[in-house]
C-alpha cells in the first residue's frame, strides 16, 4: 500500500512543488489585485488548494497522453505510467478524483467562477495533444496556466475588468519563457520523436525570445499592479492631489521599482544559465522560475500593505 501511494505521489509530481508554484503565484497575485489587498481566508484556501489539485490532475492527464512518447525521452522514461508501474485506468481515476475535488472548491464561489473552472478543465485536457499539432504548444500551456487570473477576479468582483487581460498576456509570456527553457532540456529527444515545442520552433532565436518574453511579462505586471491613480499621482498628472496621497503613490512606486529590479536580476541570471543551451543548466533555470513569480507576488502584497 505504501509503495502504491508513493507511485501516486510520483504521478502528481508531489516531490516537485515548483510546478504548482508556477501556477500559484500569478493566481494569488491576481487575487490580491482583485481584492485590493488580502482577499480573505476562504478565497485564499480555495485558490491555493484548487491550484495544487488541478496541477496534479493535469500531470495525470499529461502522462497518459504522452506515455508512448515519454519512453523515448531520457528525463521522462521512468514516469509511473510510462514505465507501466501505474495503469492508464489508475492514472485517469486519480486525475478525475483530483479534478472533481478542485471543482468542489469552485462550487463554493459563484456561478461565473464555476463556468471559468470548466473552461480551465477543457484547456487542461487539450494541452497534452497540442504538442502533436501546434508549433508552439507552450502557448496553449500558457492559456491553461493563466485561467486562475480571470477566475480570481470573478470570485472577488463577479466579472473581469478589461485591464486584467494585460495580466493574462503577461503571464502567457512568462509561461512561454520558462516552458521554452524546459523544452530546451528535451530538444534532442523531441526532434527524434517528432514532438513540436517552442524550443524547436524558435531554433537559434530561443534565448533571445525567452529574454523578450520575460521582459514583456515584467513590464505588464509592473505597470498593471499599481493601485488606481498611482502613476498619475506620482508624476503629477492628477490635479488637486494632497501631499499625503502623493507620498503614498511614491512609496508604492518605490516598492514596484525594488520588485522590478529584483526580478530583472533573476532574468539576467537565467540568461547566463541558458545561453550555452546546456541541458542541466536549462533545467536549473526552469526550476528557478517560481522564485521570479514569488518576487512579483511579494511585491504586490507589499504594495497593498502600504498605507
Amino acid at each position: 500500500m505504501q509503495a502504491k501511494l508513493q507511485l501516486y505521489l510520483d504521478l502528481i509530481r508531489w516531490n516537485r512543488p515548483a510546478g504548482w508554484l508556477l501556477l500559484l503565484w500569478p493566481t494569488l497575485g491576481a487575487l490580491w489585485l482583485a481584492a485590493g489587498g488580502f482577499p480573505g481566508w476562504h478565497l485564499l484556501a480555495v485558490f491555493t488548494l484548487g491550484t495544487i489539485l488541478m496541477r496534479s490532475a493535469g500531470c495525470c492527464i499529461n502522462d497518459v497522453a504522452d506515455r508512448r512518447f515519454d519512453r523515448h525521452v531520457k528525463r521522462t522514461a521512468q514516469r509511473p505510467v510510462t514505465s507501466g508501474k501505474i495503469s492508464v485506468k489508475e492514472a485517469l481515476t486519480v486525475g478525475a478524483v483530483l479534478a472533481l475535488a478542485a471543482f468542489g472548491l469552485a462550487l463554493t464561489t459563484n456561478l461565473v467562477t464555476i463556468l471559468w473552472s470548466l473552461g480551465a478543465l477543457v484547456v487542461t485536457l487539450i494541452y497534452p495533444y497540442a504538442k502533436r499539432y501546434v508549433a508552439m504548444p507552450q502557448a496553449v500551456l500558457g492559456v491553461a496556466f493563466s485561467f486562475g487570473i480571470p477566475m480570481a477576479f470573478t470570485a472577488v468582483l463577479g466579472g473581469v475588468p478589461g485591464w486584467v487581460w494585460g495580466l493574462v498576456l503577461g503571464n502567457l509570456c512568462w509561461v512561454l519563457a520558462y516552458d521554452t527553457e524546459y523544452a530546451m532540456v528535451d530538444r534532442d529527444d523531441d526532434l527524434k520523436i517528432g514532438m513540436k515545442t517552442s524550443a524547436i520552433t524558435l531554433g537559434d532565436w530561443d534565448v533571445a525570445a525567452i529574454t523578450l518574453f520575460y521582459l514583456v511579462y515584467l513590464a505588464l505586471w509592473t505597470a498593471l499592479a499599481a493601485p488606481p491613480g498611482t502613476w498619475s499621482l506620482t508624476f503629477g498628472a492628477a490635479s488637486g492631489a494632497d501631499s499625503a496621497s502623493s507620498a503614498l503613490a511614491w512609496r508604492r512606486v518605490s516598492v514596484l521599482a525594488v520588485m522590478l529590479a529584483a526580478a530583472l536580476a533573476q532574468v539576467a541570471w537565467h540568461y547566463t544559465l541558458i545561453r550555452e543551451r546546456q541541458r542541466e543548466s536549462c533545467f536549473h533555470a526552469f526550476r528557478l522560475n517560481h522564485w521570479l513569480g514569488c518576487t512579483v507576488f511579494a511585491g504586490i502584497v507589499l504594495l497593498y500593505a502600504i498605507a
